[in-house]
């Protein structure tokens, strides 16, 4: 990576968001600029300011409000900075139990898919060589968590193509046929496997250009963490990480010295890579 570095984190006002700027701006240089982002203009001037009234932070944390549903928004940024070192997006739509999925699809799919694709989309052509683009994401993922003949709507997809897919997925769940098509009732089971399959798209065009500059295109996994976002979902959280602890594996991802080979493009949980497809067939 360049001398100076620049690192952005998406939806960074609380959460896995705050943890990893804080861990970023522990681990990096005293020349280097760690940008926490999100939507609400307060909320991210308080983050902000109480990381910096703490310690241990080597390098300098600023804040920008970004609304990653706002394509053009996260485009004037993008051009705005001009190139960058490290993107991490990890901006998530709230989901709440008793809520159909009609009443929440929008506004999930708004920032959890179309943010990551639009900070994909932008970013990825100002990220310098040897610089990290990552998007978080779960092992929820993964095809299994689809029936299998809606597997070839993600596997070997472009990126225009799970774009449109997951717009035919948000229109069907509105028109109630998402459930004969197929669809699991949860929202959050396709908008991860979406989120993933984007990443892959994009790393498949980049890859031969990236593993030549030492740069990584990936998604992570965090594992089950202690958040406000998780708590109505999970009644045992008795092995759930906080978020201090989450995010050490994925900076320890970002900030290796080297690329795996085997890593990019991939899905990645604490160092390992999770299968894209079953070990298996069904």
């Amino acid at each position: 990576m360049t001398a100076q570095r620049v690192a952005l984190v998406t939806g960074a006002n609380q959460g896995i968001g705050y943890a990893l700027v804080q861990e970023l701006a522990h681990r990096m240089n005293p020349e280097d600029l760690v940008l926490l982002t999100g939507r609400n203009p307060e909320r991210v001037t308080a983050a902000v300011d109480e990381l910096n009234r703490g310690s241990g932070l080597q390098a300098r944390v600023e804040g920008r409000v970004l609304d990653v549903t706002d394509g053009k928004a996260v485009a004037q940024l993008a051009a705005t900075l001009a190139s960058v070192d490290i993107v991490v997006s990890n901006a998530v739509g709230p989901l709440e139990p008793g809520k159909t999925p009609v009443e929440q699809v929008d506004e999930f799919v708004d920032v959890a898919n179309l943010g990551a694709q639009y900070i994909l989309r932008s970013f990825g052509p100002i990220l310098r060589p040897g610089g990290r683009l990552i998007v978080v994401a779960s092992s929820l993922g993964t095809l299994e968590h689809l029936p299998e003949h809606l597997w070839s709507t993600f596997d070997g997809a472009s990126l225009e193509d799970i774009e449109k897919a997951v717009e035919e997925w948000r229109t069907a769940v509105h028109d109630g046929t998402a459930t004969a098509q197929g669809w699991p009732e949860w929202i959050n089971l396709p908008s991860k496997v979406a989120q993933v399959a984007a990443v892959r798209a994009v790393a498949a065009d980049r890859r031969a250009a990236d593993l030549a500059t030492d740069t990584l295109v990936a998604s992570v996994c965090p594992g089950l963490v202690d958040t406000r976002a998780s708590r109505p979902w999970f009644e045992d959280f008795s092995q759930a990480k906080s978020p201090a602890d989450a995010v050490q594996p994925i900076a320890d991802l970002i900030l290796a010295d080297h690329v795996d080979p085997a890593q990019y493009g991939e899905l990645v949980r604490d160092g390992e890579v999770v299968p894209w497809k079953p070990s298996t067939p069904r």
